[in-house]
């Protein structure tokens, strides 16, 4: 049996060789559908990963107060479509903010950024003028997830006592400090010196925003530096349990509307997010991107599969006096059936090959290029596999039964 099995692979290998352009030409066929299925997956998957790793960092029991809500910047007026404009957050919401709100067991965080495009000195040394430098209070790390990989963290008496102190991103070290040790040095940053105190943890890039290269000071000395117009703050809330996110959300938009000062008819002219709130609306955007991906590679292999029937029914039409010579030599019509259905099946899997290495090598540079966390897209790769395997059962199914149909004596006298 198993011999029989062996002789109708070499058999079909034979024949694909014997047809070589045509194969080709239908491997790669095979082989752009499960390159568009497999690649676009990866891609996917790599944003999803990089993303939802960044707002779970934040952790299930935080929220935000900010500006807007998560994607929403436009309401729709009387005459279309008109810019929704909410106020900033300002430093006295924040302050009040956090003298009203008492909700049991929760911290607050405030933050804001005070430029992007920050120049930091070390004694004859400076970076290039692209530094974030972050104006926090002492929770900021803790609210965000953010770790101190050596020194320490800020205390509320650095924050209270305006100490010039500084955490600094992990690529400083390489970058700035050369060979020296960054803990107790001092840095300049628009003329005030700071006492490195800390060095993050590394948390690479998003989108080409590098996490590594930033710089916090404390929230009191951030606002006597920069002190340009209309800064906007992030109110951060943590609470110890997660059962009582809630109740501590609930209260926490009620003590801002207070400090809007708005009646309970009007909207909140602010936003409120919970990171596993956007974790969830990434989830369904990601997995809009996945069905297209699927229905695109569908369409493909579809347009594959035909191919690779009408290629196996030439086949059949060109061997048919071959056909007639195995069948007069005794061989069943299982037998030239299964010969057939060999050859599709190694087209097939030939094709999901070349389709897989294409659609990784795809999503390995699109992760390369901007810096995504890259993982492998197992279910699109298995579900390549069982389609393409499945494309050739369907494609091979005509061909095998009309070979195996044909008369042996008409087959033998055919040219």
């Amino acid at each position: 049996m198993f011999s029989l099995f062996r002789e109708n692979v070499r058999i079909a290998l034979d024949s694909i060789k014997s047809q070589l352009l045509r194969t080709i030409l239908t491997i790669i066929i095979i082989g752009i559908g499960i390159w568009a299925l497999v690649g676009i997956l990866s891609a996917v998957k790599a944003l999803e990963n990089t993303i939802s790793s960044d707002f779970a960092s934040m952790g299930a029991n935080t929220f935000n107060i900010q500006r807007y809500e998560f994607g929403v910047t436009v309401q729709r007026g009387n005459q279309g479509e008109t810019q929704k404009i909410n106020p900033i957050i300002s430093y006295n919401d924040t302050k009040e903010f956090v003298d009203r709100y008492s909700f049991p067991y929760a911290q607050t965080s405030i933050s804001f950024r005070g430029t992007g495009s920050a120049e930091i000195k070390y004694g004859n040394e400076k970076t290039d003028p692209d530094i974030q430098v972050y104006g926090v209070n002492e929770h900021y790390l803790e609210n965000t997830g953010t770790e101190v990989a050596r020194g320490r963290a800020f205390t509320f008496f650095d924050i209270e006592n305006n100490n010039k102190v500084c955490l600094i991103g992990s690529d400083f070290e390489k970058g700035l400090f050369k060979n020296d040790d960054p803990i107790n040095k001092t840095v300049s940053i628009r003329g005030v010196k700071f006492k490195v105190i800390g060095i993050l943890e590394s948390k690479g890039s998003t989108f080409g925003n590098n996490q590594d290269l930033k710089v916090l000071i404390p929230i009191k000395i951030a606002r006597s530096i920069f002190t340009q117009p209309n800064i906007n703050y992030t109110i951060s809330v943590k609470v110890d349990d997660k059962a009582m996110m809630a109740g501590a959300q609930d209260d926490a938009i009620v003590t801002f509307r207070n400090i809007r000062g708005l009646n309970p008819i009007e909207e909140n002219n602010f936003g409120i997010e919970r990171s596993d709130d956007l974790i969830n609306r990434i989830t369904q955007i990601t997995g809009v991107l996945s069905l297209a991906a699927w229905i695109i590679s569908f369409i493909t292999i579809l347009g594959s599969s035909i191919a690779l029937m009408n290629i196996m029914l030439v086949s059949v039409t060109e061997r048919t006096r071959e056909i007639g010579v195995r069948k007069a030599m005794g061989a069943k019509r299982g037998t030239i059936a299964t010969q057939f259905f060999m050859e599709t099946i190694v087209i097939g899997q030939l094709g999901s090959i070349l389709g897989i290495i294409l659609g990784l090598g795809t999503g390995l540079a699109f992760a390369a290029i901007f810096d995504f966390k890259f993982s492998p897209p197992w279910m699109a790769m298995i579900g390549a596999t069982i389609i393409s395997f499945g494309t050739a059962l369907l494609a091979g199914l005509y061909p095998a039964t009309k070979a195996a149909r044909l008369d042996p004596i008409e087959s033998l006298r055919y040219e």
